[in-house]
């Protein structure tokens, strides 16, 4: 994946490292040149100084061809806006925003904007969002028999009670996060675009999880 990281403070170069480190190409942009030394002489990706809103460094950055973007500035305001235009202008589709003020990300939220606000973030969180194919595996019993697996829950299945949701490989949801609220409650739930879920699977499931999910 060709993914832009808007920001190369603590979030922004733990991120973009990661996702170098997985084989992404990835272009960091950020206003100081001084940021990118946390970056390290390990990242071998781009760096480019400026705005993250500035069509030039756009452009740069190959902003056309993402396949993913976010935002992670410390400023809600440059986020946000970066965030509109990664959508709006570049039709990115896997697009996040980090956000200080929680009370903001409704509003946001309501343009299409996912956001998380920066007390519940986590490199691996935004990982999530901008990789959602991701495959890693949260926690393994002792028998190594046994996943507990996140998945970002794909919008085809919004709409549908948790307990008819027809999942491959034995999987069931165990709990959920939905607008930064975590809930144990999900056999009461009816399905929601961004829930974060979390399914527990047995070790030989995962990868038909993941194909019910992406409605194969």
């Amino acid at each position: 994946m060709h993914i832009v990281v808007i920001g190369s403070g603590r979030v922004g170069s733990d991120l973009a490292l990661q996702l170098s480190e997985d084989g992404h190409h990835v272009v960091v942009i950020d206003r100081s040149r001084e940021a990118f030394r946390r970056l390290g002489s390990g990242f071998n990706g781009q760096k480019i100084v400026g705005s993250g809103f500035d069509r030039e460094v756009l452009m740069a950055a190959q902003a056309s061809d993402a396949d993913a973007f976010a935002a992670v500035t410390n400023g809600d305001n440059t986020n946000i806006l970066c965030a509109r235009i990664a959508m709006e202008k570049y039709g990115i589709r896997n697009v996040v925003a980090r956000i200080y003020d929680p009370q903001r990300a409704v509003i946001y939220k309501r343009l299409g904007i996912p956001t998380v606000p920066t007390v519940q973030w986590t490199t691996s969180q935004v990982k999530r969002w901008i990789v959602p194919n991701d495959d890693s595996i949260a926690w393994t019993d002792d028998t190594a028999t046994l996943h507990l697996v996140e998945r970002i829950l794909p919008d085809h299945l919004a709409g549908r009670a948790y307990t008819s949701l027809e999942l491959g490989g034995g999987a069931r949801a165990v709990s959920l996060v939905r607008g930064g609220n975590p809930r144990l409650d999900v056999e009461a739930l009816y399905a929601q675009e961004d829930d974060v879920v979390h399914f527990m699977v047995p070790r030989d499931g995962v990868a038909a999880l993941d194909q019910s999910l992406r409605g194969a």
